[in-house]
């Protein structure tokens, strides 16, 4: 881990501007266009959210280092589902439904700030999350896919993407 002077901004993932990073990086001479570039690559995955980056700069050596911070996993489940804000009444006005398979994605793209060791438990997290801003799973109570997980109905499916969980 490079040690120096630290830069933070929030873009938005996907297509990052180099009039979007902090204008003191080429104060200390690095090319904002080819950190622009890397940081769109970095964060293609979170296209269109609000992500927080860090650049770390060793302003003897020139070398840097970009820290990305994923979107809340509100935002997140929100972009999936097309809505613009949470359900300010999560149990009796839904926002929308999504797929398991969705809430795996949205687990594997919130990977890096989640505790949970397994997949089985980050997505159990995430559907957590789900049921309090208003979201169905598979027309159901997020609530009552936790039970089916937790049952074993879905082993299957979480199988599946196991090993990208791994991998992250």
């Amino acid at each position: 881990m490079l040690e120096g002077i630290e830069l933070k901004t929030i873009i938005t993932g996907g297509k990052v501007n180099p009039s979007q990073l902090p204008p003191s990086l080429s104060k200390y001479g690095l090319d904002t266009n080819e950190i622009a570039k890397k940081i769109s690559e970095m964060t293609k995955e979170y296209e269109g959210m609000r992500v927080k980056v860090t650049i770390i700069v060793d302003q003897k050596t020139k070398n840097y280092e970009i820290r990305i911070k994923p979107p809340t996993i509100t935002e997140i489940l929100l972009k999936l589902v097309g809505a613009s804000q949470p359900s300010g009444d999560p149990i009796n006005k839904k926002i929308g439904d999504l797929s398991l398979e969705d809430i795996i994605k949205a687990a594997l793209l919130k990977r890096p700030d989640l505790t949970a060791k397994t997949i089985k438990a980050a997505v159990k997290t995430v559907l957590g999350s789900a049921r309090s801003i208003g979201i169905t799973v598979n027309g159901k109570d997020p609530k009552e896919v936790i039970k089916e997980i937790n049952e074993g109905l879905h082993d299957e499916l979480l199988k599946k993407y196991e090993e990208e969980w791994v991998k992250r």
